[in-house]
């Protein structure tokens, strides 16, 4: 609701001086705060200027009962007038007063008034200045408070990515540790698996070659030939000295390792030549890089799998030695068979295929003062020169006894008491047959060994099941049995050892029945010709696997005497 409204013409610079003095003082009156008040009449008065510009204008004062007071001024030739509302906290003079009501003193009063109005505004605008100097310092330490925390981050996002990349570095070391202790175990463990010295040679290049070495050579202490090429010199020293040579463009830089002068190599890839052994050099390892340098982690796994090639061709030369001389010793003491009326013999002695099983097994043939012929067969449990010795032992021991005119069953009673006293730790299987000329009865007896096995002359084959005793030199009191069975002329018997039937893939039973179908197919060739028998018997028994034990077998066959 309008309380008071007025118009004012304003013509004049003079006119418009009235009117903003007499509006300075309304809002003066009205309680107006100074820098509303200041940017009202700021914002007035230009209007003015520029409505005295164009010809004059006219303005409209309105006080509503709310307290504002609304302001328009309307410029000729504009339809829309400038306006502005002010919010007066005190009630306005009622009539409103006009231009022309107000003389010198009043506008000399409005003048002072709008001094101090600017004052207070210069005052108001020093306390923002300072007020805004404030936040200006303000803004600027949490700027560089928010660049020192800027900087702390980054730092800490380097130092992050300095641990993964340690961290990352670290695991591929720790990969790469892994795999060359795996690849050493495997490696020894193949090489350590063979007992034969060529073989391991053989394994050592498959097992480096590409990843490892572009190319080895394995040079021997007791090889002929010279190490050839420029090689010679490094291959020379290291064996030697005992200590690995290398020629490189970086010397230096491989733990336990001696740089040899790169003259002294054929041009090329670096090499590293490694003694093969620990106490006692074997030979030496040559190996050319598979680069253009050796890495010094895969170094140390080449120095330690050359080491362990070795030792494992150390043992592998030394079980070799072993089983020659046990393989000499039980040939030199396997007895040739005897020509004796009514009887043919033929034997087959073959040791191990591979590792040390050997030394135990023999057989024996010889006539009793009586004219009567034993047929033994015996295993003595170990193998290697310590079951050969044992073996000849009873081997003469046996002899001894028969030569006295014992028969199997007190020969055999006979050894297990000595093998018992004299050799307690070891036992032994064994089998003596007798034949006497003229007489179709054999008699036998057995001390833990696989049965003999007879064929008639017309084809029928019989397995002498009869319970054997104990085995020789179980720490118990025994007396052996014997046993007989009719053998007319033209039979033949079969003695041998577990060696020939036992398979660890098959059990001896299985063994026993493929030996009794082969002497059950004996042709005329086998039943004339008792070595062709043997062999017959043989390559149906042996041919189909390798075996881990050595073998004896002694064919007796009885003809008219």
């Amino acid at each position: 609701m309008t309380v008071a409204s007025d118009t004012w013409t304003i013509a004049s610079t003079a006119d418009a001086a009235r009117a903003r003095a007499l509006l300075a003082r309304l809002t003066v009156d009205a309680g107006v705060p100074a820098l509303d008040r200041t940017r009202f009449l700021a914002a007035f008065t230009g209007r003015l200027r520029r409505c005295l510009n164009t010809g004059g204008a006219e303005i409209g004062v309105l006080a509503d009962a709310q307290g504002h007071l609304h302001i328009a001024v309307r410029q000729p030739g504009r339809p829309e007038p400038w306006r502005h509302t002010l919010s007066c906290p005190s009630p306005l003079p009622w009539p409103l007063p006009g231009p022309a009501d107000l003389d010198g003193t009043g506008l000399a009063e409005a003048l002072l008034d709008a001094d101090a109005d600017a004052a207070a505004v210069l005052e108001s605008l020093a306390e923002t200045e300072e007020l805004v100097s404030l936040h200006r310092e303000e803004l600027h330490q949490t700027d560089q408070g928010v660049l020192a925390l800027h900087a702390e981050l980054e730092a800490a996002a380097l130092a992050q990515h300095e641990l993964l990349d340690a961290e990352r570095t670290a695991r591929t070391a720790a990969e790469n540790a892994r795999r060359l202790l795996t690849f050493l175990a495997n490696a020894s463990a193949a090489l350590n698996a063979s007992l034969d010295p060529e073989d391991i040679l053989r394994r050592l290049p498959d097992l480096l070659v590409p990843e490892y070495a572009h190319h080895v050579d394995i040079w021997l202490v007791d090889d002929e030939r010279t190490p050839a090429g420029g090689r010679a010199a490094a291959t020379v020293t290291a064996a030697r000295t005992g200590r690995p040579q290398h020629a490189s463009a970086h010397p230096g830089e491989l733990p336990g390792v001696d740089d040899v002068p790169a003259s002294a190599l054929s041009p090329g890839r670096p090499l590293l030549c490694i003694p093969l052994g620990a106490r006692t050099v074997q030979g030496v390892l040559t190996l050319a890089a598979p680069g253009d340098r050796f890495d010094p982690d895969t170094t140390v796994m080449l120095l330690e799998l050359a080491r362990r090639a070795g030792i494992a061709l150390d043992n592998a030369r030394q079980y070799e030695q072993h089983r020659d001389v046990a393989e000499a010793l039980q040939r030199a003491q396997l007895t040739e068979l005897p020509s004796t009326p009514g009887l043919s013999l033929a034997a087959r002695y073959l040791p191990a295929t591979h590792g040390l099983n050997i030394g135990g097994d023999w057989y024996d043939a010889f006539p009793q003062p009586d004219g009567s012929v034993l047929a033994v067969i015996g295993d003595v449990t170990g193998h290697g020169l310590r079951a050969a010795v044992i073996m000849g032992q009873l081997r003469t021991a046996l002899r001894a006894y028969a030569v006295e005119g014992n028969g199997p069953a007190r020969i055999l009673t006979l050894l297990h008491r000595m093998l018992r006293h004299q050799q307690p730790e070891l036992y032994a299987t064994c089998a003596i047959a007798r034949f006497t000329p003229g007489d179709p009865t054999l008699v036998w007896a057995a001390a833990g060994h696989p049965p003999a096995i007879a064929r008639e002359p017309g084809g029928e084959v019989h397995v002498l099941e009869a319970k054997p005793g104990i085995m020789l030199g179980v720490p118990i009191s025994y007396e052996y049995q014997e046993n007989t069975v009719r053998l007319p002329a033209g039979s033949t018997l079969a003695l041998y050892t577990d060696g020939l039937v036992e398979r660890r893939a098959a059990g001896i039973d299985a063994g026993i029945e493929r030996l009794a179908q082969a002497m059950g197919a004996f042709g005329a060739t086998e039943l004339e010709d008792l070595d062709a028998a043997a062999e017959s018997l043989l390559k149906p028994m042996l041919h189909d696997s390798e075996h881990d034990d050595d073998v004896c077998l002694l064919l007796c066959r009885t003809t008219e005497s």
